[in-house]
Order: C-alpha cells, then sequence, then structure tokens
C-alpha cells in the first residue's frame, strides 16, 4: 500500500524570522565577543574611548599621543567622554561586555523601530550580521550610530521630534555622521517642533561636558577637535591605508593617484542626493522614505575618507533596508545583494585567501557594490512612481 509523503511544517520553525529571538541572539553573541578580546588582549578601541572620559576629568588633551594607555588618537568629540563615562567607571571586563551589549540594544531597537513586519526586520538584521559581528570585534561606535539613524528617522515619522533630534545631533557631537539624520525633516509633521529639538539638544550638549571640566577647556577641546579630524581626513588619503574605503578611495587606488580631491565627488554626491528632495509628490509613500533612509546610511560611508571595514555595519544596513523595502526583486537586485555580502561583507573574512583580502583592501573593493547600490537607489527614486503598501507594514 502506497502511503502518502509527510509534509514538513515549516511554521514550527517561524520564530527563526522573529526578530527578537534574533535579537537576543545577537545580544548573547555581542558579550562573547567581548569576553574574547578581553581575554586575548585585543581592545584597543575601548582603551581610547574609556581614557576619553578620565581625560576630561583631568582636563588634559583629548587628542594627545597617549602610548602607555592606547596606541592611535581618540577622535571622537568631547560630548563621548560623557556617553562613556558609565562604562569607563566599571573594571574593564565589565565595560567592554556592557559597551557591545549596548551597542547590540540600540542596533536592535532602531532596526525593530522601523514600520515594517517582524520578518522583514528579522532578514535585514540577518543580512546584516556579518558586519555586525565585524563592527563588535573592534568595539566599533558605529553600531551605536546605526541604531541611531534608525531611530531618528522612525521617530522622525511617528513625529515625536524630541525624541528624534536627540540621536541626530548627540551623534554629530560625537562623530558627525548623526548630522545626516536631517535628511529625515521633510518627513515630519511638526517641523517647528523638530527644528526646537534640534536647538535643545545642540545646546543641553554642549554645555554638558563643561560640567567635569570647565568652558574655557571645552571650547579650546572643540577647536583641538576640528584640527584633529583635518590632519585624520589627510592621512587617510593614502594608497595604502585601512581607511579611505569610499567612492574616492576606489578611485585614488584604481587610478594609483592619491592626489586626486575628495570635492568633486562630494559635490556630486551631494547633488544627487539632494536630487532626489524634487519628488515632493512621493514624500508620503513609505518605500520612498525607506529609500531616501537606505541612501542616507549608504552615503554616509561611501562618501567618507575616514571609512574602513568596521565602519560598514552603517553602509550595509543602508543595502538591507533597500533589497528588504521591495515587494518584487528583479534579477539586478537580487545579484546585487549577493555581490555587496560576498564582497562588501565576506571579503575580509577568511572565506577569501589572504591574497585575495589584500588585493580588495589595498584597491578599496569593499566599497563598489556600496557605491553601485546608491547610484540604483537614486535612479529608482527619481524614476519610480511609488504605490502605497508597497512594502509590508506593521499595524501600530
Amino acid at each position: 500500500m502506497t502511503q502518502n509523503p509527510t509534509k514538513f511544517n515549516f511554521s514550527k520553525f517561524s520564530f527563526l524570522l522573529n526578530p527578537k529571538y534574533i535579537f537576543g541572539i545577537l545580544v548573547i553573541l555581542a558579550g562573547l565577543i567581548a569576553v574574547k578580546q578581553f581575554t586575548n588582549g585585543s581592545y584597543n578601541n575601548y582603551s581610547i574611548f574609556k581614557y576619553t572620559f578620565w581625560h576630561l576629568i583631568e582636563s588634559k588633551s583629548l587628542y594627545d599621543h597617549y602610548p602607555a594607555e592606547y596606541w592611535d588618537r581618540n577622535h571622537y568629540g568631547p560630548v563621548f567622554a560623557i556617553f562613556i563615562a558609565p562604562f569607563a567607571l566599571l573594571p574593564d571586563y565589565l565595560g567592554m561586555f556592557f559597551w557591545n551589549v549596548c551597542s547590540v540594544l540600540v542596533f536592535a531597537f532602531g532596526i525593530y523601530s522601523l514600520p515594517l513586519s517582524n520578518k522583514i526586520k528579522a532578514i535585514i538584521t540577518l543580512i546584516c550580521a556579518n558586519e555586525l559581528i565585524t563592527a563588535l570585534l573592534s568595539f566599533q561606535f558605529n553600531i551605536f550610530l546605526t541604531g541611531a539613524i534608525l531611530i531618528a528617522f522612525s521617530f522622525t515619522l511617528k513625529n515625536k521630534n524630541l525624541i528624534a533630534t536627540f540621536p541626530i545631533i548627540s551623534c554629530a557631537f560625537i562623530k558627525l555622521y548623526g548630522v545626516v539624520g536631517l535628511a529625515f525633516f521633510f518627513f515630519t509633521k511638526k517641523k517647528i517642533s523638530f527644528i526646537l529639538g534640534l536647538v535643545f539638544w545642540t545646546v543641553l550638549l554642549f554645555v554638558l561636558p563643561m560640567v567635569l571640566s570647565s568652558p574655557k577647556f571645552i571650547i579650546d577641546t572643540y577647536v583641538e577637535w576640528f584640527n584633529t579630524l583635518v590632519y585624520k581626513n589627510s592621512s587617510n588619503i593614502s594608497l595604502d591605508s585601512y581607511q579611505d574605503i569610499s567612492i574616492m578611495g576606489l578611485v585614488r587606488r584604481t587610478l594609483g593617484d592619491p592626489t586626486i580631491p575628495n570635492s568633486p565627488f562630494l559635490l556630486g554626491g551631494v547633488l544627487l542626493f539632494g536630487s532626489t528632495y524634487l519628488r515632493i509628490s512621493q514624500y508620503r509613500f513609505l518605500e520612498y522614505r525607506l529609500l531616501l533612509l537606505a541612501s542616507t546610511l549608504i552615503f554616509t560611508v561611501i562618501f567618507s575618507s575616514g571609512s574602513e571595514s568596521p565602519t560598514y555595519i552603517i553602509a550595509f544596513t543602508g543595502v538591507a533596508i533597500w533589497f528588504m523595502s521591495k515587494s518584487k526583486h528583479s534579477k539586478w537586485d537580487i545579484a546585487l545583494l549577493v555581490f555587496a555580502i560576498l564582497l562588501t561583507s565576506f571579503s575580509p573574512t577568511d572565506l577569501f585567501p589572504k591574497v585575495a583580502r589584500v588585493f580588495i583592501r589595498n584597491h578599496a573593493l569593499k566599497a563598489l557594490p556600496c557605491v553601485i547600490i546608491w547610484f540604483t537607489i537614486i535612479y529608482e527614486m527619481l524614476t519610480k512612481d511609488f504605490k502605497p503598501k508597497s512594502v509590508t507594514v506593521c499595524e501600530n
């Protein structure tokens, strides 16, 4: 007697696409990575972060060399000393543990705040997972920054502007990148309250570090910070730097000419980015808004000479949002995503032989898929007629 084949019940495994479970796994992983790096003594970035707080307390320069404490220099604004304080006050092993865990929690909250279904949020997180791990291994602030930009976007859509403007200003005071959150200004119905929120947080965060030092020291520190960033930008532009993984670096290294300036690329990028705002009639459509978010995240990285491999958690989150904002995917979309996963996300790993990793790094090829995807997004935003409910939206 022939028996009917048993059907496999895939619904039993639907929990795998529940973002809460995925976030939980990532939080555990973040803690384990912190323990591993502490055990190996591989936490120079965290040392820089921690001593920023202690140097502020002691009114010592935040940007001098301190070879007895760490190599390299701090490049973050004085507000970061306040931000890192709760972690710096703990023993290193605990500070590192909670730093990584809090990084993932902020990133997870940013993803979870997006106006998308749980399934789409889960897939976005999975697409970003490898880049997230790369950033966690070096205790990168970029994880916080990515979450902050997502939170700014989501709360701007909800017209909760005091909350939306905090991550914009706080991250701008820390790493400048946060200023890109201003791109979402036209999506709020309460523009005056948005502007007032920006003013409020700007004044508060400018003054706050003075509580731990003095007004003169903080003002002098901001001047020193600016000069440090100018110098850092010039030092990034070389053919063998681990940074400058950008569209400018891609061109400079391909042509073997480190003298090619940033300005023509930045001007062209800003004009293209800004041109998408001309389609005012499309502002109300969620897919347009999500593409602007994706464009903003990618733009922040590919037009920065300070971009390095761990910075790409920002851009790759944009790639994931771009792909998952679509209800249908063309072969071109799928090919671009696969290309990005392979070349951008996995090329620095042991999946690629060392000779290939070095070649990709020396030619800034990690940036290439994100550059192509960004131009694709700009084309879509300028030409596509967006329709309501073109993506799965969660019910509020």
